[in-house]
């Protein structure tokens, strides 16, 4: 019985690990290739195998097996190192604001107010 349980807290464990691996797998792929050069950490191809690894280890294995923990480390250090490094050279992917800009400035240019 309390094994039962266990069982079904890893199991809900492991559904947040897929979906961050996948959301993590997705922002790679709308990233400019030429973002990650710049913020020189790595290739985009090398963070989207490392990202889809990730993601089918946490699919297939147990979430108490070494393999998915190794992966959720891949996740996270794509989130905390290399995303926010991208981002800061502008390798955003299709939309969001503008980098520089006035938060007054509209899809035309900056807002006046009517005069």
């Amino acid at each position: 019985m309390l094994m039962a349980g266990f069982d079904g807290l890893v199991a809900l464990l492991s559904i947040p690990l897929t979906v961050f691996a996948c959301f993590a797998l997705v922002d790679a792929f709308i990233r400019r290739e030429d973002a990650f050069r710049a913020a020189d950490k790595q290739t985009k191809p090398f963070w989207l195998i490392i990202l889809a690894i990730a993601l089918v280890v946490s699919l297939i294995f147990p979430l108490l097996s070494f393999l998915p923990i190794i992966g959720l480390i891949a996740v996270i250090v794509y989130f905390v190192d290399v995303r926010p490094a991208i981002k800061q050279v502008g390798g955003g992917g299709g939309g969001g604001r503008r980098s520089g800009g006035s938060s007054s400035d509209g899809p035309y240019g900056p807002y006046n107010g009517g005069r």
